[in-house]
């Protein structure tokens, strides 16, 4: 009866220890999905060594009752399993160690192949033995008795637990980390079977394979728990990291209402409780106690339960925003909600103060309202990254994740050693072509260290080449709190970049009349305003730190010209002086902001050869006075200094005082001449 005994509680340990990866054969798991493959491969190896269990304790009950003819029949049957249900626990032992460790190559095929191969050899000698005993047999009195075949059987699959041990330490030489971690699993692990294997070719009537599986299916265990482990702690520190733009997130029981909050920040005019039974009252309750007057009734409606549902209805996720009272004064908080899995069970709620966020994109961007709408920037705040990366800083290892589905849950996608060689390595195959040096610059490691050093994300627009096409993708770069690991995102921005160039273009032709100067063809006075407001707002918010100039010019004798040659005259004068700035200033804007006053704003390439382009243009006025031919400007320039310019204006001024002397020198030329 002890042999059945230790049988079963070797059954029961694996069905605790187990339940949940047993479970997948019934859950309608995807085979196609590596991550759920690999479970569905172990689950299989479970459900072969419990087999085995029942066969054990079958024998355990059986044999010890071999002396009464009526038990025989029953006996060969569970011998006969015995011997299947071991066989099937090597076979699907080698599918799951293939899968586990990703193995593709030829090594893994011939493993895969070879134990196909002895299962189905051993189903036939089984059927032989039948007729021809020579794996076991039964004496006169129903004895059980071993016959030579059985050591050549179990000799066999001896001989493949070794093969595996031995390919395994192999492969946990040359590898490092996490599969080098697994392959020694797997090897150990096959030491416990092969080892177990010949102590039970030894001593036939004692459960030692028993053992050796119970053994086995424990280290496994111990191995597969450590490694999801490690998973969900690198992802608990991804979604760390991304939740700490949020105010608060909360996690919430659709039938019930019963939630609890996240990572929250909450301030004391957000006053909702931290968790508690009925999320959908106390979040009306927070409402109607904080939020602004105007924005209450609609708040209210919008957050009961029958609301949020409906507003998922066809959607990823839904996007709303109302003002709460802060300190006496209304701001902006943007609240998000989706599903939480793909049962729909639980609900995720986003809840961030975006007001500055929105008060800056006003000021920067008020003439581009109707590029924009709210709604698609609070898609774009829903929105999960395509693929994300996180990257060790100290040795440049990463690993990989993917959104395997709709509701955004993480899937490792692959490792990697180095993540900059691979990624500038791969850059020339899949990038186009003249986005190729921007993407090199950006993705270099000290220039991602020193960018991050004054603002917290990083991010760069560029275009990927699928099938021949363009694609535009964005990738955005944070570090970690403590500072260890870059955490990369990437996400496929092509629908939002083609929305914005339709908008562009709608809008472009009444843009572009109202910002002209009709008489010269370039810029005019709104325009340069505009120009001035916009880098202004960077100016003061901190987020353009281009270098730029400006060259102010006045055209010379233009009051002379009207009175004696007429105002048509005047005309061409101030057409040709502006040719002549555009001609000279190839990569910048020039803007006509008076009635012979013109400014030029040096960027880009103009302004790293701002010196040798405004001496060539006061080279030609000297020219053009000295032939008595073109126009004469008076110039000057002056340089954006960060740490003396609070405004725009003050460079202006500068180029302006500049301007009014280069003004007088000429003057006085003329009087010489």
């Amino acid at each position: 009866m002890y042999y059945s005994l230790i049988a079963l509680l070797a059954m029961t340990v694996s069905l605790i220890l187990n339940w949940k990866y047993i479970g997948l054969l019934f859950s309608g798991a995807d085979a196609k999905n590596e991550q759920q493959r690999i479970g569905i491969r172990y689950s299989h190896f479970l459900c072969a060594a419990n087999l085995f269990y029942l066969a054990e304790i079958g024998w355990g009950i059986l044999y010890g009752n071999h002396d009464k003819p009526e038990f025989f029949t029953f006996i060969y049957i569970n011998t006969i399993f015995y011997f299947i249900f071991m066989i099937l626990t090597m076979l699907t032992w080698s599918r799951y160690i293939v899968v586990y460790l990703g193995g593709k190559g030829r090594g893994s095929k011939m493993l895969t192949t070879g134990s196909w191969v002895a299962f189905i050899l051993s189903i036939a000698c089984l059927l032989l033995n039948r007729f021809y005993p020579f794996i076991f047999s039964f004496n006169d009195a129903h004895e059980y008795v071993a016959e030579s075949g059985r050591y050549l059987l179990f000799t066999y699959l001896l001989i493949s637990y070794v093969i595996v041990v031995v390919y395994m330490l192999i492969a946990a030489k040359k590898s490092t980390g996490r599969q080098q971690i697994r392959c020694l699993a797997v090897a150990c692990t096959s030491i416990a079977l092969g080892v177990s294997m010949v102590l039970q070719i030894l001593y036939s009537f004692y459960p030692l394979y028993v053992i050796g599986l119970l053994i086995g299916i424990c280290m496994v265990h111990s191995f597969v728990e450590m490694g999801e482990k490690q998973d969900k702690e690198i992802q608990d520190r991804i979604a760390q990291v991304m939740a700490e733009d949020y105010i608060a997130i909360y996690y919430i029981e659709v039938a019930s209402g019963e939630y609890l909050e996240y990572a929250g920040r909450q301030r004391e005019y957000m006053d909702m409780p931290s968790s508690g039974k009925d999320f959908f009252k106390a979040f009306r309750d927070n409402i109607a106690r904080n939020a602004f007057v105007e924005d209450m009734e609609p708040a209210e409606s919008s957050f009961t339960k029958e609301a949020m549902l409906k507003n998922l209805e066809g959607r990823r996720s839904f996007s709303c925003k109302y003002r709460f009272m802060v300190y006496g004064e209304p701001r902006f908080f943007l609240m998000t909600y989706m599903y939480a899995g793909i049962d729909k069970h639980h609900l995720i709620l986003y809840e961030k103060d975006i007001n500055d966020e929105l008060m800056a994109e006003k000021k920067r961007k008020e003439s581009q309202k109707k590029t924009i709408t709210f709604t698609q920037i609070a898609e774009s705040l829903a929105s999960n990254y395509d693929e994300i990366y996180y990257v060790d800083m100290r040795d440049d290892s990463y690993v990989g994740y993917e959104a395997n589905n709709i509701y955004g849950q993480l899937e490792i996608s692959k490792t990697g050693k180095n993540f900059y060689v691979e990624s500038l390595a791969n850059i020339p195959q899949v990038v186009h072509r003249q986005d190729q040096e921007m993407l090199y610059q950006f993705m270099d490691k000290d220039t991602m260290i020193s960018s991050l050093e004054d603002c917290k994300v990083r991010s760069i627009d560029y275009r990927l080449v699928v099938d021949g096409k363009s694609k535009y993708a964005r990738m955005t770069v944070r570090k970690t709190s403590d500072g260890s690991h870059f955490i990369i995102g990437v996400e496929n921005i092509d629908d939002e970049i083609k929305r914005e160039k339709q908008h562009l273009k709608a809008l472009k032709t009444e843009k572009e009349l109202a910002r002209r100067d009709e008489l010269t063809g370039t810029k005019n006075k709104n325009a340069y305003k505009e120009l001035e407001a916009s880098v202004q707002a960077n100016i003061e918010n901190g987020m353009d730190c281009l270098p730029f100039a400006l060259v102010v010019c006045d055209t010379n004798n233009l009051k002379k010209i009207n009175d004696t040659q007429g105002h048509a005259a005047g005309d061409e004068y101030i057409k040709a002086s502006a040719k002549l700035l555009c001609d000279t200033f190839v990569h910048s804007p020039v803007f006509r902001v008076g009635g012979d006053e013109f400014v030029v704003f040096m960027r880009g390439d103009d302004y790293a050869s701002r010196h040798e382009l405004f001496g060539k243009l006061k080279d030609r006025v000297i020219k053009n006075q000295e032939s008595g031919t073109g126009p004469i400007l008076a110039a000057g320039i002056s340089e954006y200094v960060p740490s003396k310019d609070a405004t725009v204006a003050d460079v202006f001024e500068r180029a302006d005082k500049e301007m009014y002397e280069n003004k007088q020198k000429l003057k006085e030329s003329d009087k010489n001449a």
